[in-house]
């Protein structure tokens, strides 16, 4: 009866995970100047893993991602620093903050949409 209520719990969690599997696409306004940022996510129960296409890096490797809900964070390491991402997930709508290694700059935003 244990494993079955745990079973149980383990699925309704899941049914609560944010949909946020696939291509998302967006544009993000910087400092260095304006790049499109396609994300290619995945998502395995609360792990988040990916890359991130396009901006000054090229293709780089989604690390320390997690999903609660439809919050999801992320880093991205890039020669210049680290990105930290964190935002929420709405639907075909994936709104992120982002800021830049020890957020000594202030966050900038970047909202996504479902590539279909």
């Amino acid at each position: 009866m244990r494993r079955l209520m745990f079973l149980l719990a383990v699925l309704a969690l899941g049914a609560f995970a944010a949909d946020i599997t696939g291509t998302w696409k967006g544009t993000i306004d910087t400092p260095g100047g304006t790049f499109d940022n396609t994300f290619i996510l995945k998502a395995d129960g609360a792990t988040l893993t990916g890359t991130l296409q396009g901006g000054p890096g090229g293709e780089l490797k989604i690390e320390e991602g997690k999903i609660d809900g439809d919050k999801v964070s992320f880093v991205v390491n890039m020669e210049f620093g680290k990105l930290s991402y964190a935002g929420a997930v709405s639907g075909d709508d994936l709104k992120l903050k982002v800021t830049f290694g020890g957020g000594d700059m202030p966050p900038m935003e970047i909202n996504c949409k479902r590539a279909k």
